[in-house]
Order: structure tokens, then sequence, then C-alpha cells
């Protein structure tokens, strides 16, 4: 009889050692789990609370013919602001964006303004005015604006005469567009203005 009472109680002692542990390691895991859920949520506020670029970065291509020109560019936004004769003084060079230099790659050789540009990847600089913009083409493209712009570096220079918008173009935006087998238009929209000029491959 002893041992039948004996066995019995530890058959219950281990039975409840058992169901403790079981309890144990089932608090763990929620625990766990619960802190991840935590940490997950905390990372999705941050994406929510994370702010937009200002002036994000862009790109425009299109193939004109064979070459596929790629344009890389910041693009700021008008937010209420003067920009002509602002934001974007008069007669000084600008490099048509935020940030860093607008880039201009053309995979082969083109003819703008009846000048032929080499295949290469070239800075994008403007000079507006309130009559005429002076369009350039600079052998340095990674530098910050202008800020490292030289003239001496400059591969071709022209002139346009900007356009008047109908609409408020909010955000500066540049687009490449097929116009035939060899040829299309590159042009460059922001506030009432914009510019274009034509391309042709070599």
């Amino acid at each position: 009889m002893k041992s039948l009472v004996y066995t019995f109680l530890i058959s219950a002692s281990m039975l409840l050692a058992s169901c403790s542990g079981s309890s144990s390691t089932e608090e763990h895991q929620e625990s766990t789990e619960h802190k991840m859920e935590e940490h997950q949520h905390e990372k999705k506020g941050e994406i929510k609370t994370k702010k937009k670029p200002a002036s994000p970065k862009q790109q425009a291509m299109a193939m004109v013919g064979s070459n596929h020109i790629h344009i890389e560019y910041a693009s700021p936004s008008v937010r209420g602001r003067v920009i002509w004769g602002g934001l974007v003084p008069y007669d000084k060079v600008w490099s048509t964006g935020a940030h860093k230099a607008t880039s201009i790659n053309f995979p082969e050789a083109v003819m703008i303004n009846e000048t032929e540009l080499p295949a290469g990847k070239y800075g994008f600089f403007t000079i507006p005015s309130e009559t005429t913009w002076t369009v350039i083409f600079n052998k340095v493209w990674d530098m910050h604006l202008a800020d490292d712009y030289q003239e001496s570096e400059d591969v071709l220079r022209f002139e346009v005469t900007p356009e008047k918008l109908d609409t408020i173009q909010e955000a500066l935006a540049y687009k490449v567009t097929s116009t035939g087998d060899n040829s299309g238009i590159i042009s460059v929209a922001w506030e009432n203005l914009k510019i274009s000029f034509d391309v042709t491959n070599k």
C-alpha cells in the first residue's frame, strides 16, 4: 500500500512540474511574440512618419531610334515660391534641378542646334533670363549644383526662347520624346515656363 501511495505522489509531482514548465514556455513564447509585434508596429510608425524628400530624384528617358537618351535629376517643387528671378536668379548658371547637377547621357552621338555632340554623359546647365535661356552641355556632370561649373569645360552652348504654360507645373520635370526614327525633343518644364530643343541621331 505504501508503495502505491509513493508511486502516486511521484507521478503527481512530475505531472505538476510538466504543466508548470509548459506554462512557463508558453508565457515566454507569448512575451517574445508580443515584443516582435511591438517592434513591427514601431517600424511601421517610423515609415509613416518619415518625411518625403522635398526634391526627389527622378529620371526621364526614351529611345530615339537606337539611342537611349537618359536624364537624371532632382525635382524641386514650386510650393508657393517665386521661381524666376527669385529662387532661380536671372543671368546665373543653374543646375536646372536640385542637389546635384542634372546629367544627360547619349550612348550615340547626336546633332543639337546644328552642332554635333559626341556620345557621352554630360552635365546639363542653363542660364535663365527674362527673354531667352542659354542651354549648356558641360564635360563635368558629377558635381553639387553648379558649384564646380567651369565655362572652359563646356562642349555645347546655344540659345532657346522659353514658352509660357497654360497651367502651373508644380514639380520640375524633364521629358524625352521620340518624334521620328532618329529624331526627338528634350524639354524641361517648371512653374509657368518650358524650354525644349530638338535632337537628331548623328
